[in-house]
């Protein structure tokens, strides 16, 4: 399927020496950018096109599969339907959720929690799939989740995979119940390797954090994002750290996405994509203002912006979107 918006009423008309010529109206990707109720994107680009990965959003014994979107210039989406499913996952039976997308070694690694586990008596935890394409299908990689249990708290969901471009080292952070931990992925991603001091998993967790991390580099600097509030209420929101290490320590600085009471509420669990030299995009679940079905959520963009000083400026959400971009060569999430 595909999608298209426009910005419409005007054009720009640039002076040449035969007089004025117009250009073609800017286009813009629309909110949502995509039809169906979706959640917790991740994105991408690979091999110069962008892409989604949502969770379905559904109860919890629905959530049973992934699907995936692809753009060539974040106007047109199209969609790729079950990319992933419970009956290549023996160990997954509920609660699919939070997809996290990289690329390693040839391969397209689909990283995702399971099962929503309440206790380290409860099979489901972190899995990883693969596949030799993007849009799949992908299988069971290791047969098994790689994270199940709790460790420093932290319920093992909301996984974000980060490779730091410093060390190439590739870091696990994950978290739920208000406590988020980082580890070091070995380099097939069949398991983690210790930290120096013999440790597997470090508590990274700023304060306020709830779940959904995320992080990027940006002129050095280690920017750390996650969600607050509650996902099923109105004042879910996104806030950020920034550090001079993955390790952080990691303060709090500010929210950066939430509701607008005039566009749509619950606005959160994010991801970001680079669009360009210093160009940057989130996206975001939020939820319909005539919408109260926690399920009801859909995935939207909007620009992300830094200040002079290196601060990430709040982010205005509307229904607009962002302007249309061809994806830049080559692959990012590798």
């Amino acid at each position: 399927m595909y999608y298209k918006s426009f910005l419409t009423g005007c054009c720009l008309l640039a002076l040449t020496l035969g007089g004025c010529t117009a250009t073609r109206p800017v286009q813009l990707s629309g909110n949502p950018i995509f039809d169906g109720w979706y959640a917790d994107p991740d994105s991408a680009v690979f091999d110069g096109t962008f892409w989604v990965y949502p969770t379905y959003s559904a109860p919890y014994d629905e959530q049973l599969h992934f699907d995936a979107f692809s753009s060539p210039d974040l106007i047109t989406w199209t969609k790729h339907e079950r990319i992933l499913d419970s009956s290549r996952v023996q160990w997954a039976n509920r609660a699919m959720w939070a997809p996290c997308i990289v690329k390693n070694r040839n391969s397209y690694f689909l990283f995702f929690a399971a099962n929503d586990i309440q206790s380290n008596d409860e099979p489901g935890g972190i899995g990883i799939a693969i596949a030799s394409n993007p849009e799949g299908p992908f299988k069971d990689y290791l047969g098994m989740p790689l994270v199940h249990q709790f460790h420093n708290g932290a319920q093992p969901i909301d996984q974000a995979v980060f490779r730091d471009p410093a060390t190439g080292q590739w870091y696990l952070i994950y978290g739920g119940w208000r406590h988020c931990n980082i580890a070091k992925l070995n380099d097939r991603f069949t398991g983690l390797d210790p930290f120096d001091d013999g440790t597997m998993f470090r508590e990274i967790t700023p304060e306020g954090y709830v779940e959904g991390p995320t992080m990027l580099v940006r002129d050095g600097k280690y920017y750390f994002m996650w969600s607050e509030g509650g996902w099923t209420g109105p004042d879910y929101r996104v806030a950020y750290a920034v550090a001079d290490s993955p390790m952080g320590p990691f303060e709090r600085m500010g929210t950066i996405l939430q509701q607008d009471p005039e566009v749509a509420t619950g606005a959160g669990h994010h991801s970001v994509l680079q669009t360009g030299d210093d160009e940057w995009v989130i996206v975001y679940h939020r939820r319909p203002l005539d919408r109260t079905d926690r399920n009801h959520r859909v995935v939207c963009m909007d620009r992300l912006e830094f200040a002079d000083d290196g601060s990430i400026l709040p982010v205005k959400i509307g229904f607009e979107g962002v302007p249309e971009r061809p994806a830049p060569s080559g692959s990012a999430h590798e």
